[in-house]
């Protein structure tokens, strides 16, 4: 059995973050956000290999993840030549696979029960099983209607409150029949959400929805990145290094050198080689990538640092994001939405 990892977008809405690191690729903590899709396929033993459908800066993501070795699974690229959208990175990237195939949209962090999925649609015989997730909003997203057993009816875009009639949406996970692919067109876009799964409903194919109320989360966004974090530091979603650890822990590398004069506040997470020194005001819920520097009287709270930056004395970066290889001179302020995009220099008294 293999996996595709719809891999190629743009990133648009983390943009300046993700000009030079592609969203795929975004630091969780300090691991790639790519990692934790993988941590999922693993569970799989059936899966044999992950195929990597990319577009958007694929050099950045083939040096970082190589063959798979370094993450227990065997990875393969496919490059598309141009955007093909959804449907079209599908039918690119799975081309003479003829068993059933598992697919993730490329910014899901989800802990949904695979094996289940899978049952399901063998069960079923399905040409395609949807993951759904239930959510308190659906007009945010698009709902998807199923009868009692499961077959899917319809899917809504962005409803109206008058015309939503469930609360389940499309989780960005699918198991699919190859053999059903002769839909989507090739070599021009084609969207799975609008095509493909449209056609098997018209077709009375049989097209399976199943609920899963486990976590899930669209991390594309900078308010929803940032509340991954905060789930897994939370223990709301059970992986990274917060699991099973207290909800205030501080998650300290060995090699971090913190001042006795520093407050910090947790739950918060120090990868290798931090430097903070006297007086500086770190937490809650606030993140520093591997070798920050955080000069004396600095305050930094609810916020995301990528690796590599520097933070001079005074400085305050509250509800912020910033990028890698930053400099934050001092007594610059970055308030609440600020995204810093990577190797970006502020100069003294900046408010962002």
């Amino acid at each position: 059995m293999k996996a595709v990892i719809l891999a190629g977008g743009f990133g648009t809405r983390l943009r300046p973050l993700t000009l030079d690191c592609p969203k795929p690729i975004v630091p969780i903590f300090e691991r790639p956000f790519l990692y934790y899709q993988v941590d999922l396929l693993r569970k799989i033993t059936e899966i044999d290999e992950v195929i990597l459908s990319l577009n958007y800066r694929p050099e950045r993501i083939e040096d970082l993840i190589g063959n798979g070795k370094d993450i227990g699974i065997p990875i393969r690229y496919m490059v598309e030549p141009e955007p093909l959208g959804t449907g079209g990175a599908i039918k690119f990237a799975s081309k003479d696979i003829e068993d059933s195939l598992v697919v993730l949209n490329g910014d899901v962090l989800t802990l949904i029960d695979l094996p289940a999925v899978i049952r399901r649609h063998r069960e079923n015989r399905a040409c395609a099983t949807i993951v759904l997730t239930p959510v308190n909003n659906p007009s945010a997203y698009g709902l998807v209607e199923t009868d009692t057993n499961g077959q899917v009816l319809r899917f809504l875009e962005k409803p109206s409150p008058d015309q939503i009639t469930c609360d389940t949406i499309n989780a960005g996970v699918y198991i699919l029949e190859p053999h059903t692919f002769d839909r989507i067109p090739d070599g021009r876009p084609s969207s799975i959400e609008r095509d493909y799964f449209p056609s098997l409903i018209t077709r009375k194919e049989t097209f399976i929805g199943h609920i899963d109320r486990g976590y899930w989360l669209d991390i594309g966004s900078p308010e929803s990145y940032m509340q991954a974090h905060r789930d897994l530091m939370a223990q709301r979603c059970a992986a990274g290094p917060f699991h099973r650890k207290p909800q205030d822990f501080i998650c300290q590398n060995p090699s971090c050198q913190i001042s006795a004069e520093a407050k910090i506040t947790g739950p918060c997470f120090f990868s290798r080689d931090c430097i903070i020194e006297d007086g500086a005001q770190i937490g809650p819920e606030s993140i520093l990538g591997p070798r920050c520097r955080i000069a004396a009287d600095t305050v930094i709270e609810r916020s995301i640092l990528w690796g590599d930056t520097v933070v001079d004395s005074g400085a305050v970066i509250s509800d912020a994001i910033v990028g890698k290889a930053c400099h934050i001179s001092s007594n610059t302020r970055v308030g609440p939405g600020a995204l810093i995009g990577s190797r970006s220099v502020l100069s003294p008294y900046t408010r962002v």
